[in-house]
């Protein structure tokens, strides 16, 4: 049943089923002889003989004293009832109610017996023992006698205390006294007092080295013409555990003063000592190898640390687990002295030993044949419960885990203790994957979990991180073709470079930054496309053959974190010559010169031909295009039969060496019957015929000398500092006739949008620069490209910030 009872010589046991009411909110209640319940709280248990506390791990345990308040006492036996209520909620909502009520036998009582609770200190004596007007034995002068005056004051059969301390003796009504949380009563044939070790009239008395905490006190009543009296003096040790060489001691003094006022001769009956209110022989003592010792003065137990008998529970400090043994050991000793006769005097001791920090085991048992990581936490001992996880800075209840992934089973083994197994898929989002090395992953997995111990509620965590590597990666693997004049790579994904970025050599290649050169970035998900024209900047050549080129573009893979190198592809593709030269009819010559690796320091802006003064009409950073007429800039031809061929070289000079370090040479053939007589005519100067209409122009500022990207009317105003160069481009955009020339004439700033007004700056005059500034206008060959058709349609020029001065002082406007 939920409950069972047991006699212990003058107490009664009541122990409550842990699994039964495990989860479970109870309230305990005594009931009396009419049948009503009172819930027990401290102070009630305290001062009615009541103790509750819990055995091995959560059992709870109920005791009470044989004279307790609500005891029914008949003859030689005591009866207790008790009621249980039970509930899943803690406003005790459909509870379930539960009886118990057990009878024991105890006699014959000695003419004095004390208990040492937990909770309270309680002593019984004989009501008609001793009768102090007769044969009366004063330990202390004037000790007992000044007691008199106050009871013959009294009225008939009101009770009285009288507390005995170092500096008076104070008289109590019975009444007061139970209101202060003294616990008096009487039966037919014995005196009772019961006190709770907080009682403010306790005191700390040492004894041998022990304290003991002791209360002097006198019960007395008149009855008719003659006064009666008891000593109730009582006292129990607070102290004597020592823990040395994982033995614990305990010391008990064997006669101490408060209980032997005015005893000159002692004698030893009976010391024994079990464990749990149950006596163990000497046999099985030594089987436990428990030691107890009776010596002249005191008496003497010691327990090895883990024995049996005694049991670990968890706890808590600082929020390190760890674990205490504790043991329930009790002594009994009666002796005769000539005073009192026989006392029996039973000590109940709860012994825990100081806190022993503990080390969670965590045992990875993944299973990744089956792509499962299974962790084992533990073990612990019963009282601890796991009760919440943190995933990913998420906190979850136990239940709720399942819906992240994580499946939690309680394993509990044969000694009692408990582990938590977590399993976890290795494709859960919460796991980390990261690679490692070839075909490695490391799966990580990094939970927090959170456990309360029982009954005290406290908590701990333990953080669990568990890695495995599991043979499964799959590394982007690339293709690369060439197609028309672009070099393609195709890249696909494995399932380890999610997070890996693009880069061309240390250029992030982001989409924004591929439109800006013209490139083309798709990513679908599964593929990564790259497509980049032969005339890249980032096109690297290496090397020249008459009868071929080779181009290559190379691309890295790099951690988006650390920026680690972590996969390296390329595509490299044959070319033509002849995509470096166009040899066209009309006799123009267009040659497109390259930059090879190993010559990175080369300037493509100083390339030239043979005539040193024929110079590249397009710069790139790896690039140089020349435009020119095979009867100039130094070509020299030769003829034979058939064709006649014409040659130049590209060549790339140091300064101050006359030796070129680059030479490109190329040719032009064309057949002799292709070529038609030619001769110069001087042509007449160019005519001017007035007109009207309307061009169409637009001004544009640019954030970077090579006006690649101006700036957005969103951007505006835009912010500069003083010296500061400011980019502008005039275009003419209507309309679109090659034979028309763009020339700036007149340019000028004002400090408002109205042009005549003043102050003014002047930019330019005439089509040139102001001599008269300080900061000359700087302006910037525009060359033809693909974004520029018709270069003479353009003006770039560069400007220094300024700010307007008139006479002396600066206009902020």
């Amino acid at each position: 049943g939920p409950m069972s009872s047991e006699c212990l010589g003058n107490l009664l046991r009541i122990t409550l089923s842990a699994e039964y009411f495990d989860d479970k909110y109870l309230s305990l209640s005594v009931v009396d002889h009419s049948g009503r319940a009172w819930e027990l709280d401290e102070a009630m248990a305290a001062q009615c003989g009541y103790t509750v506390t819990y055995s091995s791990w959560s059992s709870i345990e109920f005791r009470a004293s044989a004279v307790s308040c609500h005891s029914r006492l008949q003859n030689d036996a005591f009866t207790v009832t008790v009621q249980i209520k039970a509930s899943h909620t803690p406003d005790m909502k459909n509870a379930t109610t539960h009886l118990k009520s057990a009878s024991c036998r105890y006699g014959p009582w000695s003419p004095r017996e004390l208990i040492c609770e937990s909770n309270y200190m309680e002593v019984s004596v004989r009501r008609e023992i001793p009768q102090i007007i007769k044969n009366f034995i004063q330990d202390e002068l004037e000790d007992w006698t000044p007691v008199f005056p106050e009871a013959k004051a009294e009225e008939a059969s009101i009770w009285q205390t009288v507390f005995h301390q170092p500096e008076e003796k104070r008289a109590v009504l019975v009444s007061n006294a139970w209101s202060a949380g003294y616990g008096l009563n009487a039966t037919d044939s014995r005196v009772l007092l019961r006190v709770p070790y907080t009682a403010a009239q306790v005191q700390l008395v040492k004894d041998q080295g022990i304290t003991f905490s002791v209360l002097r006190s006198s019960i007395f009543y008149k009855y008719q013409w003659v006064i009666l009296m008891v000593d109730t003096a009582v006292a129990c040790p607070v102290d004597g555990v020592d823990y040395m060489n994982k033995t614990i001691t305990w010391t008990v003094p064997k006669y101490i003063p408060p209980l032997s006022a005015g005893v000159t001769g002692f004698k030893d009956v009976l010391v024994e000592a079990g464990v749990d209110l149950h006596k163990i022989s000497a046999k099985e003592m030594a089987s436990r190898k428990y030691v107890l010792l009776n010596e002249l003065n005191a008496i003497t137990m010691k327990i090895p640390i883990g024995a049996e008998g005694g049991y670990y529970k968890t706890s808590v400090s600082n929020g390190q687990l760890g674990a205490k043994y504790t043991i329930n050991l009790f002594l009994e000793h009666q002796w005769e002295d000539d005073k009192w006769g026989l006392t029996k005097h039973t000590i109940i001791k709860e012994i825990e030993t100081p806190f022993e920090q503990v080390e969670v085991i965590i045992t990875n048992n993944s299973n990744l044949s089956v792509r499962l990581m299974t962790v084992t936490v533990g073990t612990f001992l019963p009282d601890v419960e796991l009760v919440n996880l943190t995933i990913e800075g998420v906190t979850v209840a136990v239940p709720e885990a399942v819906q992240h992934g994580y499946l939690i089973h309680r394993t509990r083994y044969t000694n009692g203790s408990t582990a938590y197994v977590i399993q976890v898929p290795l494709d859960a989002p919460s796991v980390k994957k990261e690679y490692l090395r070839e075909d490695m992953r490391a799966y990580t997995l990094n939970v927090t979990l959170a456990f309360i111990t029982h009954p005290s509620s406290d908590t701990f965590v333990v953080p669990v991180i568990a890695l495995s590597a599991v043979k499964d990666a799959v590394l982007p693997s690339a293709r690369g073709f060439c197609e028309g004049r672009n070099l393609h790579l195709i890249i696909t994904h494995g399932n380890v470079d999610q997070n890996w970025l693009p880069f061309i050599s240390d250029w992030h290649l982001t989409p924004e930054a591929a439109q800006k050169y013209n490139y083309s970035l798709r990513d679908n998900g599964t593929h990564l496309t790259i497509s980049v024209p032969f005339f890249s900047s980032h096109v690297n050549y290496e090397g020249f053959h008459t009868s071929a080129i080779k181009a290559s573009l190379y691309l890295t893979l790099k951690d988006g974190i650390t920026l680690a190198q972590k996969r390296n592809f390329s595509v490299s593709c044959i070319f033509s010559p002849s995509e470096l030269i166009q040899c066209l009819p009309n006799g123009s010559v267009i040659i497109t010169a390259i930059k090879l690796v190993g010559g990175e320091d080369l300037d493509t802006g100083l390339l030239v031909l043979r005539d040193r003064q024929c110079k590249p009409s397009l710069v790139t950073e790896n690039t140089a295009t020349f435009k020119f007429s095979v009867s100039t800039c130094g070509t020299s031809r030769k003829f034979n039969s058939t064709t006649v061929t014409y040659e130049n070289e590209v060549l790339y000079f140091r300064p101050g060496n006359d030796t070129p370090i680059y030479r490109l040479k190329f040719l032009c053939s064309y057949a002799v019957k292709q070529t038609v007589q030619h001769k110069s005519k001087k042509n007449l100067p160019p005519s001017i015929k007035p007109g009207f209409g309307c061009l169409a122009l637009s001004l544009k500022l640019f954030k970077e000398k090579s006006y690649s990207e101006p700036y957005q009317e969103s951007e505006y105003p835009v912010l500069k500092y003083l010296g500061d160069a400011l980019y502008f481009e005039v275009e003419l955009l209507q309309p679109k006739d090659a034979r028309l020339d763009l020339h700036l004439d007149d340019c000028w700033a004002t400090n408002s949008q109205s042009q005549d007004s003043l102050p003014q700056r002047h930019i330019l005059i005439h089509g040139c620069e102001n001599n008269k500034d300080s900061y000359r206008t700087v302006f910037h060959k525009v060359n033809y490209s693909l974004g520029v058709k018709f270069p003479q349609h353009l003006k770039r020029f560069e400007v220094r910030m300024f700010t307007f001065v008139q006479g002396t002082s600066l206009l902020q406007e």
